[in-house]
């Protein structure tokens, strides 16, 4: 298998001595090169804990992340592109000045601007400032942020979040051709319908564990799956 992340006893425990809350324990991931991996889970099962070590936002209390091969080390950040929780935007700027201060700070050509407006669909919205964006738009605009630097892999916690049926269904195509551009996407959700139509592979956490991952079938029925696994506890 040609990871582009894997994960080896990733853990994540919060708070010192016995009053110690284990968040995250032992999880390993392997998410394939050029795929979408949905990852799912309960509420509190530990789904953002883990992405937000993936993208540097937690340290592991233990275990592993290994990115395109090797272990991962702040650097890899630059080939990672995030929309963790709310999209980090600038409510009083436009779409571009958001990009705009984004390609200054890394140094990146200001065509790339152009580039990813017009691959999530907001080039024209003009001098319309972001802090009057629909959820829609704002999370297209998180996603055109997270895109500007060409990342390698791309991680989304819960993007459908505050979205209509049509916003969601124009996400889950977006994010099935980023696949076909060669990007790696990560993404949780708890839309099992949707994960079904985007995905390539999933994993999923209970109670801070990886308790199931595998290819996702073509007809499998995903939410008796994830009943089973949540409920009964089945084991990867």
């Amino acid at each position: 298998m040609d990871c582009m992340l894997e994960t080896h006893g990733l853990t994540k425990r919060f708070g010192r001595g016995e009053s110690a809350q284990t968040a995250v324990a032992d999880v390993n991931l392997h998410v394939e090169r050029g795929r979408v991996y949905g990852l799912l889970g309960p509420n509190g099962a530990g789904k953002s804990t883990t992405l937000k070590m993936i993208c540097g936002m937690l340290r592991p209390s233990s275990g592993e992340i290994r990115f395109d091969g090797h272990p991962w080390e702040r650097r890899d950040l630059y080939a990672i592109g995030s929309l963790i929780e709310e999209a980090p935007l600038y409510p009083n700027l436009t779409a571009r000045e958001n990009l705009r201060v984004r390609t200054t700070m890394l140094g990146l050509p200001e065509r790339r601007i152009d580039e990813v407006l017009e691959t999530v669909g907001l080039a024209d919205t003009g001098r319309k400032r972001a802090g009057r964006f629909s959820m829609g738009m704002k999370q297209r605009l998180g996603l055109a942020l997270a895109l500007v630097a060409e990342p390698e892999l791309l991680v989304l916690d819960e993007p459908t979040n505050g979205l209509d049926p049509l916003g969601i269904e124009e996400l889950r195509d977006l994010i099935r051709s980023f696949a076909a551009q060669g990007i790696t996407v990560l993404v949780s959700s708890h839309i099992l319908h949707e994960v079904q139509l985007m995905a390539d592979r999933i994993g999923i956490i209970t109670a801070g564990r990886l308790a199931y991952e595998d290819e996702l079938r073509p007809g499998e029925d995903l939410e008796q799956l994830f009943m089973d696994v949540c409920v009964r506890g089945r084991v990867a």
